[in-house]
């Protein structure tokens, strides 16, 4: 006869189907998603809070009534950070023209408005002290003035005496997308592996050579990845160098030169076919 306490005894496995799995404390089965709530209340007070921040309309009429002012043709209009170009644009437009939204870059201008939020800085006012800052609702309009480099050549207005010599198309003149910006270059399309040469005649030089070069089409760098590389010769002497790579975008080069008149020959290469290479070169003094 079994004793009382093995009457009392129950086997382990038996009845225990909703047992739950886990003996610690029922707050911490939801944690996890305690957690998530907290991730997704924090991303949405950020994205608030950023969207916030950003000045409307009346800021930007009155900053851009500041910039009107005191405009002068021949002035370099910038934005900051690079990503509120557009809202810049669409008040300021008028005064970026075609050519000056599609510079090779701002050292030609002596007057430069930086029109920005969030204390950003424009690329083109680096290292420059403002001459005038206004502050407009959120939006900063800083003036910059400074000395403007001599431009004595520019190759992209010299296309039509051009000499080429070996396989490739071009040269031609394109407004073209390089680095998801527009850019005013020359373009040539090299065979692949086989060298290009560009011959620009007589060309006024100073005494340093200032150029850009990049890879034109998005659609073209999707599918292609190789990289271009440019030369730049004076005679049988390499000026300069630059190779630029898909996601390189507008790649500066520059050089010394000799005063006086001289042919500069730009050799172009790649290894992939169909490619895009485009570059504008200044000679400088």
């Amino acid at each position: 006869m079994e004793s009382s306490d093995e009457a009392r005894r129950v086997d382990p496995g038996a009845g225990n189907e909703s047992r739950p799995l886990h003996s610690g404390p029922r707050w911490l089965n939801v944690l996890p998603a305690l957690l998530l709530v907290a991730v997704a209340a924090w991303e949405i007070v950020g994205t608030r809070c950023s969207a916030t921040s950003v000045p409307e309309d009346p800021a930007w009429l009155e900053a851009s009534a500041v910039v009107r002012a005191g405009y002068r043709p021949g002035d370099l209009i910038v934005f900051a950070p690079d990503w509120v170009d557009p809202v810049g644009r669409l008040h300021l437009g008028d005064l970026i023209p075609l050519d000056v939204a599609a510079r090779m870059d701002a050292d030609a201008f002596g007057r430069i408005w930086e029109v920005a939020i969030r204390g950003a800085r424009a690329p083109e006012t680096e290292g420059l002290t403002p001459v005038e800052t206004a502050e407009r609702g959120g939006v900063t309009v800083r003036r910059y003035e400074r000395a403007p480099v001599e431009v004595l050549a520019d190759l992209r207005d010299r296309v039509a005496t051009t000499r080429v010599e070996k396989g490739g198309r071009g040269p031609t003149v394109e407004l073209a997308e390089v680095g998801f910006a527009p850019h005013r270059c020359i373009q040539v399309v090299p065979t692949a592996d086989i060298p290009m040469k560009i011959i620009f005649p007589g060309v006024p030089t100073g005494t340093e050579l200032v150029g850009y070069v990049g890879i034109a089409d998005v659609f073209t760098r999707r599918d292609n990845r190789k990289a271009a590389l440019l030369d730049v010769e004076i005679g049988d002497r390499i000026v300069a160098r630059a190779r630029a790579e898909v996601d390189s975008g507008w790649v500066r080069f520059a050089g010394t030169t000799t005063p006086g008149t001289a042919d500069i020959t730009i050799v172009a290469r790649s290894s992939g076919g169909n490619r895009l290479i485009c570059f504008a070169v200044e000679t400088r003094r």
